[in-house]
């Protein structure tokens, strides 16, 4: 069974951009608990905002940029829509430092400014995970550009 299988599928995830970030957590407390590691997620795209402003500009602009879960585009590829995680959304909401709000039940549809893909947050795994479009080619792979992915600049000092 999925994790978010076990959690109540009818749950708002929500947490307030005015509380702190939660310390000393087991990793048990972390990832298995009620929210499935969300707000673990929201607090690193906290966290990251803080070490990269500029980061944090382009998303507070709109554009879902390359993160530790799939979600991000920085390239438009030949099919404009694909599947992204909960967890993206989560530290997507924590860089633009927004509170965090999830319906862990529901999918979210959102249009990168940047590059016009339609991404639908989902919480069925599956669909991020056999999204044919996570593995096709970019137009920018296929004009002689770089394949997307996150920068190799570290985001840590």
């Amino acid at each position: 069974m999925d994790l978010f299988d076990q959690i109540n599928s009818s749950r708002l995830i929500q947490r307030s951009s005015s509380e702190p970030i939660r310390l000393k957590l087991s990793w048990e407390e972390t990832w298995q608990g009620s929210d499935g590691g969300l707000i673990k997620n929201w607090e690193v795209g906290r966290a990251l905002a803080m070490l990269n402003p500029e980061l944090a500009s382009r998303a507070m602009a709109g554009e879902l940029p390359p993160l530790n879960w799939k979600g991000g585009v920085d390239r438009t590829l030949v099919k404009r829509e694909k599947f992204g995680s909960l967890r993206y959304l989560a530290q997507w909401q924590g860089l633009r430092g927004e509170d965090l709000c999830i319906a862990i039940n529901e999918e979210v549809n959102i249009k990168c400014a940047k590059t016009q893909m339609l991404v639908t947050f989902t919480p069925d795994i599956q669909k991020v995970l056999n999204d044919p479009n996570a593995s096709s080619i970019e137009e920018g792979a296929l004009n002689g550009g770089s394949a997307s992915g996150v920068s190799e600049k570290s985001i840590f000092p």
